[in-house]
């Protein structure tokens, strides 16, 4: 791709996007973030009641379609729906995940085979699934959801730093195989981020504690992880391809 002026402002006008996830967390702060720079969003989500979700809370700005990223048909079907709506999607963003927390001795079998399902293969199905119409249409930005957990030891994170390592590399590839076709895919490892879940899991002494080790001295937000999805997003990050943008405060640079 030849070098392009690009809004400065990392406006999305005219943009589609899907948002894996995007009904809580970190997703529901990208999906806001994109609205409000002019996209139209798409949010796959499991939950049954998705699309009522999204509208009421963004109107026209957003459609819901309930979406299990793990199950292939599910995902395709998804995609050709928002094809037949928008004919196009520009960005995808892989934000649908879980964590399981337990010391490696104990984590159950099926905590760690759930990890992988929605972390690993329903990012890559949907990377897939969407990467095939950017190709044809000559483009687009995919960026994944990763975690510092894929660069640091952290007490039982077996599974979901396993499942985080295996982003990095996903994108890495998908980077290197769709770069010729104008695609650009990068990932995101953000830090402990104050969502719902994280505030309930890191409140008192051990979020304390955990502080203390982030030369920032802080938890993440989530809107500060939608700043950097924005860009990514945006043509600002043309030249950017197969990177993982850490937002942690500084802990994995110790």
């Amino acid at each position: 791709m030849d070098y392009q002026k690009f809004d400065i402002n990392f406006g999305l006008n005219d943009k589609v996007a899907v948002i894996t996830g995007g009904l809580s967390g970190i997703g529901e702060a990208i999906t806001e973030i994109f609205i409000k720079k002019g996209a139209r969003v798409v949010i796959f989500d499991v939950n049954e009641r998705t699309n009522a979700m999204a509208q009421d809370k963004y109107g026209k700005s957003a459609i819901g379609l309930t979406v299990d990223v793990t199950q292939k048909d599910q995902v395709e079907r998804a995609v050709a729906e928002t094809i037949k709506v928008y004919n196009k999607i520009d960005v995808l963003v892989n934000s649908a995940g879980v964590c399981f927390l337990d010391d490696a001795e104990n984590l159950a079998e099926p905590a760690w085979d759930k990890t992988f399902d929605i972390n690993v293969k329903g990012s890559f199905l949907t990377a897939q699934a969407i990467g095939k119409t950017m190709i044809a249409n000559h483009g687009g930005k995919i960026i994944n959801m990763a975690s510092q957990a894929a660069l640091v030891a952290l007490d039982n994170h077996v599974a979901y730093a396993a499942s985080k390592g295996a982003i990095l590399s996903m994108t890495k590839v998908l980077a290197y195989e769709w770069a010729q076709f104008n695609i650009n895919v990068n990932s995101i490892s953000p830090t402990i981020v104050m969502t719902e879940l994280g505030k309930k899991a890191w409140s008192g002494k051990v979020g304390d504690d955990m502080k203390k080790e982030i030369p920032i001295g802080r938890f993440g937000y989530p809107d500060e992880v939608a700043a950097c999805a924005l860009f990514l997003a945006a043509d600002a990050s043309n030249l950017m391809t197969g990177e993982n943008m850490v937002i942690d405060g500084g802990y994995t640079i110790k």
